[in-house]
């Protein structure tokens, strides 16, 4: 169908991703590290060495890590806790291909990549946070393709502009508010 090639329903990765990286050394400490989060107001910090990516150290590895096995965050270093390596997806791609693949591989933050540079971090939080206006899409998506353009009409109650009776089942034609005697009329008229 020529309409369907023009309705998408793809909200890409780069829409919904974090930017600019928050990044971190491998022998950083963990104070640190969760000093940079609360700071940057974020959940991860990606950790480099020069320019390549070693990993990643999340909230979650913070609190299961360190936290919960009593350790002090000073003495930790992040390499001891970080992730690696670090997941990825490609810019470009559909943040529902991240969700799927985020919930394969058990985690909750992939790294972003834009022609084979980490340009940010997309997380189940920013998936998220865009799933109402996806399902509004499909929806609209689905109206369209069924042949329904417009939204059904819905009944309002109060007065008719035209014979100011009470009923419950106004609908507005041409600005003004009609019943549904007076709509007939007007239909039987010609004028509908």
């Amino acid at each position: 169908m020529a309409l369907e090639r023009h309705l998408s329903l793809k909200i890409r990765v780069r829409e919904v991703m974090n930017s600019p990286l928050v990044t971190g050394s491998p022998d950083e400490t963990i104070d640190s590290i969760a000093k940079k989060m609360a700071e940057n107001k974020v959940g991860s910090v990606i950790i480099k060495q020069g320019d390549e990516i070693l990993g990643i150290v999340t909230d979650g590895d913070i609190v299961n890590k360190v936290v919960a096995k009593n350790c002090k965050p000073s003495s930790i270093r992040a390499e001891d806790i970080m992730s690696s390596p670090l997941h990825t997806i490609e810019a470009n791609r559909d943040v529902t291909e991240a969700a799927r693949m985020m919930r394969k591989l058990r985690i909750k933050r992939l790294g972003v990549t834009y022609k084979g540079h980490l340009v940010g971090i997309v997380s189940m939080s920013d998936v998220l946070n865009v799933t109402p206006e996806l399902v509004d899409l499909v929806s609209e998506k689905a109206r369209i393709l069924s042949g329904e353009l417009t939204r059904k009409r819905k009944y309002i109650s109060g007065y008719c502009d035209n014979c100011k009776q009470w009923s419950d089942y106004l609908l507005e034609v041409d600005g003004k508010y009609l019943c549904e005697e007076c709509r007939g009329e007007l239909s039987y008229s010609g004028v509908l």
